[in-house]
């Protein structure tokens, strides 16, 4: 993470709840925001993620808890009090404004002079790659040039903090992709502290410092994006990042013990857990041949059937279901060095996971 802009402040959220009814939309949530940094709230539809954005901008009233931007309480401040840039999902410009007129109204709004605005929609513009398009139609631009727009009326006026609520969503698959960089590079640029939703597991990796990880209204995790994909708390975080299979083992005096088999493991997990799973990463995992490898203190060998091979272009799928009945998922690379390893429908494998890969999260969660 690059060093933090002067302006840019620390968000503290302290035991912060929003109830609807019974109905607990954020419940009991607590963590710190660094200054400078890009924190993305994470997961899906009715988790908490958008109501606590909403409350951090001042535009939902928190039940209980406090939310501190630097050394000032904002919970009783309206939004155009707390010095926030806000990007909406749907962007939120005036069509009947032109592209200058929609970046200059947060300042016209705080009485900056016209030569300023005009200088500084100018600055704006060439930030975010759009240089001399002040005079165009909202109508006349492309969805990623909208984008940018909202993304440039935000930060204009030079925001201590700035939100986005789900700010590349209506961006087709290849343009989202784009603008995921853009954005993480205007970040580095101009490092102010930046809080950002969505539902899209992998943006939040790819443009984060860390990620927070909502369930329920609860906090479940919040991490760098490498510790949350390769340390999950919990069964339901390894699922939601990337993709997963589980297997249930069980304790024992010796260890952890998958079916009859002795696990080499690099993270064993807390001991009080529950329904210990071992998670498999699907690109973890080595597809050989019945007996090619033996299983030693540096790998973990399972035994199966194929049951499915799936063509995904740069990539195959494969279904293996274990000798203890148990389903899995492997991902294998579509090169032709891999040909040889490809298995048919029907046909007996076994699969190979290196002992640093191999890690056990609670069922809880």
């Amino acid at each position: 993470m690059t060093s933090a802009a002067p302006t840019a402040l620390p968000v503290y959220i302290s035991a912060l709840s929003k109830y609807y009814g019974a109905f607990r939309a954020v419940d009991d949530v607590s963590f710190e925001i660094a200054a400078g940094e890009f924190l993305t709230l994470l997961g899906p539809s009715g988790s908490g993620k958008t109501t606590l954005l909403m409350m951090l901008a001042g535009f939902a009233r928190p039940n209980a808890g406090s939310v501190r931007l630097g050394d000032r309480e904002v919970i009783h401040l309206p939004p155009h009090k707390r010095d926030i840039g806000m990007v909406f999902q749907n962007y939120a410009l005036f069509p009947h404004m032109s592209v200058g007129e929609n970046i200059a109204y947060p300042l016209k709004l705080r009485s900056v002079g016209r030569a300023e605005r005009e200088e500084r929609v100018r600055r704006v513009l060439d930030l975010v790659q759009l240089s001399g398009y002040a005079e165009r139609r909202i109508t006349e631009l492309s969805g990623g040039q909208r984008q940018r727009i909202a993304l440039a009326r935000a930060i204009v006026f030079e925001p201590r903090i700035l939100l986005m609520d789900e700010p590349l969503s209506a961006l087709d698959k290849q343009l989202r992709e784009t603008m995921q960089i853009e954005i993480r590079r205007l970040h580095d640029r101009l490092g102010m502290t930046t809080i950002s939703v969505t539902h899209d597991q992998r943006e939040a990796l790819t443009m984060s410092d860390r990620v927070a990880v909502f369930s329920r209204g609860r906090l479940a995790q919040v991490a760098t994006p490498s510790d949350l994909y390769e340390k999950p708390a919990n069964r339901f975080i390894a699922d939601f990042i990337g993709e997963s299979s589980f297997i249930p083992v069980r304790r024992t005096p010796e260890g952890l013990v998958y079916g009859d088999q002795l696990l080499r493991l690099a993270d064993a997990g807390d001991g009080a857990q529950a329904d210990p799973l071992l998670m498999l990463r699907p690109e973890r995992l080595s597809i050989v041949r019945p007996g090619q490898v033996a299983c030693d203190e540096k790998r973990n060998v399972f035994s199966g059937l194929a049951q499915s091979v799936v063509f995904q272009g740069e990539s195959l799928l494969i279904e293996v279901r274990l000798d203890p009945g148990d389903v899995v998922l492997v991902r294998q690379s579509n090169r032709a060095g891999e040909a040889a390893n490809r298995p048919g429908a029907g046909e007996r494998v076994d699969l190979v996971l290196d002992r640093p890969d191999a890690r056990i999260v609670s069922a809880e969660g």
